[in-house]
């Protein structure tokens, strides 16, 4: 079944990001490589890939010339912005969170992106206490 995928952005105190169609923000990890993810098994599990099952639609800002999708090692596929595969976090259970955003997990540091697709790396001041 093919359905279309959706990336827009929000304005937080991060800046502007990119999130998903439920607003759920979108991350890309530091240890992947340009368009090919390296967070598979418990990783994806916590940082799930935005699957790309059809059609990939940019709003709000996304430039479309930036979007592609990549295919995984298990073969699906998934989104990438400027060739950073995204995922959205686990704990991120509202649209609009970043419980995500610096957290240094599987061997390397998770951001949000902007709409250029570069990594944003400051510290949301409303951002929750780790572990």
């Amino acid at each position: 079944m093919s359905s279309s995928v959706t990336v827009t952005t929000k304005s937080t105190p991060l800046g502007k990001i990119l999130v998903n169609s439920k607003g759920h923000t979108l991350y890309l990890f530091q240890s992947d490589k340009k368009n090919k993810s390296t967070c598979n098994g418990d990783c994806a599990e916590a940082w799930p890939p935005l699957k790309a099952n059809g059609k990939t639609i940019a709003k709000g800002g996304v430039n479309s010339k930036l979007l592609s999708t990549i295919t995984r090692s298990d073969g699906s596929k998934q989104v990438a912005y400027k060739g950073h595969p995204l995922y959205t976090f686990a704990d991120d259970s509202k649209a609009g969170q970043t419980n995500g955003q610096g957290i240094d997990a599987f061997g390397a540091k998770w951001y949000v992106l902007g709409t250029d697709g570069k990594q944003i790396t400051k510290q949301s001041s409303s951002q929750s206490g780790g572990y």
